[in-house]
């Protein structure tokens, strides 16, 4: 098909919204590995996850067979709101690179919470309600989660409780102010009002946080208040299954044109965005059908997949929660105070893991003076203000349709632009005065956190 036939933007119609959520595990021929209490080193029992998650989410979490979910009608019409999401030809990146490469993203940040996140607070505030609870807690990172869930439960009349990661409460007080504008309550992390809030800062003066310190609290508070559960904005099974909605509409507005991507490039911090980008995809690779070079792009500051070790796990810094096994930098590990507030996680979704470790896809990490380079350069040529972690996608895609323009080839390219950035002025204020830097830690940085993981079997 001829360029001059495909939109800039290419929208679905309202009925070619899914109906349906796509689990990539159902066609996984190796299955994450399960959950395991932590003080038994079992397997957890959907009674066991009860306590903290909504009972469906559960059933959800658990089920590696059922290929496709139904998305109830309620939660449906509240995404006709701002979805199906355009898929943006990125014609004006392209011609400034003068690459043969042809660029596409997904946009993500139509919405007031400016990001993909309110795939899946709208659905897990949805089975909240359903299950009758008072309200919900969660820990949010650059902010973008929070601000989704704030709204959720707003639209559903549930108490909000978010942990705000200590970094990005003080360096973007207006996502905060957004969230308490939808009604949640906003506690910067680690704090002093939970008892795993106060070991953590016993035992690191001064720190600036992490999201596992801030998944600590949420569950402690949650486990702790009549009518509450504890819900996640990313790393967790059902997590990625709602945010599939993102690569299903991706697949059906590339076929409608005829398009097939030969690169699919996602950020990746706990793996919600990529994983539901690049799901379906993935599923046609699984049953044998389409072959795609997947890329999982992380900050060089916090790097689980390119860096880390595949082992058990906790999922907090407080060491409360279950074990995962996946690509982690330690629990106890805390990342500089970088400004891709969103991947600032010591490990990486278990279904990503497991791909990873199976040679299915490919992991890169960027420097942040590199990530903020692109976002302005992108910026410039597509009118869009990307946000930090969005930006991480933007990098390696510039870098691979370069490639193309030094090989001639003309290579498709697909990335997740998850969301926008114009409550991160702060960060690009530091890049245009020359003041961001560039840390990564060391190998003895790192073994600090491989030598505080659990021995399991």
């Amino acid at each position: 098909m001829s360029d001059k036939t495909i939109p800039y933007k290419i929208y679905l119609e309202e009925n070619e919204m899914p109906r349906q959520w796509y689990n990539v595990r159902a066609d996984m021929k190796n299955k994450p590995a399960p959950l395991l209490n932590p003080k038994t080193h079992q397997p957890m029992k959907a009674e066991e996850l009860e306590a903290v998650f909504c009972k469906e989410l559960v059933k959800q979490e658990l089920d590696d067979t059922t290929a496709y979910i139904d998305i109830p009608e309620e939660i449906r019409n509240f995404y006709k709101m701002y979805r199906p999401s355009p898929l943006v030809r990125a014609y004006c990146l392209e011609e400034k690179l003068k690459t043969p490469a042809k660029i596409y993203y997904k946009f993500e940040g139509n919405n007031t919470s400016g990001s993909h996140k309110l795939n899946s607070a709208i659905a897990q505030a949805y089975y909240a309600k359903q299950q009758g609870l008072k309200g919900v807690t969660t820990e949010t990172g650059a902010g973008q989660w929070g601000t989704a869930l704030s709204m959720a439960c707003s639209y559903f009349g549930l108490d909000c409780k978010v942990y705000m990661v200590k970094v990005s409460y003080e360096q973007k007080p207006f996502r905060r102010e957004v969230m308490r504008t939808y009604g949640a309550s906003v506690t910067p992390s680690p704090s002093e009002t939970t008892e795993v809030g106060k070991r953590i800062l016993q035992a690191h003066p001064g720190t600036t946080g992490s999201l596992g310190c801030a998944i600590s609290e949420a569950v402690e508070t949650a486990t702790s208040s009549e009518g509450y559960r504890y819900v996640l904005g990313s790393v967790l099974n059902q997590v990625l299954l709602h945010q599939s909605i993102i690569g299903l509409e991706t697949k059906t507005a590339l076929d409608k044109y005829g398009i097939t991507p030969d690169i699919i490039i996602g950020c990746a911090g706990g793996g919600s965005n990529l994983g539901g980008l690049i799901s379906p995809f993935m599923g046609e690779k699984l049953r044998g059908e389409k072959d795609y070079h997947f890329i999982a792009v992380e900050p060089a500051s916090c790097p689980s997949l390119t860096r880390g070790t595949y082992a058990y796990d906790f999922c907090d810094t407080g060491m409360v929660c279950p074990l995962s096994k996946m690509y982690t930098l330690g629990s106890g590990f805390i990342p500089s105070a970088n400004h891709a507030g969103g991947l600032r996680y010591h490990g990486m979704s278990s279904v990503l893991s497991q791909l990873y470790d199976d040679g299915l896809m490919e992991a890169r990490s960027v420097i942040q003076t590199d990530v903020f380079e692109a976002a302005e350069q992108f910026a410039r040529v597509e009118g869009i203000l990307p946000a930090p972690e969005s930006s991480h996608a933007i990098r390696v895609a510039i870098d691979e349709a370069m490639k193309c323009k030094e090989t001639g080839e003309e290579k498709t390219i697909v990335f997740g632009l998850t969301g926008t950035g114009y409550f991160d002025m702060l960060a690009y204020e530091k890049f245009h005065n020359g003041e961001m830097s560039d840390y990564v830690p060391t190998d003895e940085d790192l073994k600090q956190g491989f030598d505080g993981l659990p021995k399991i079997g």
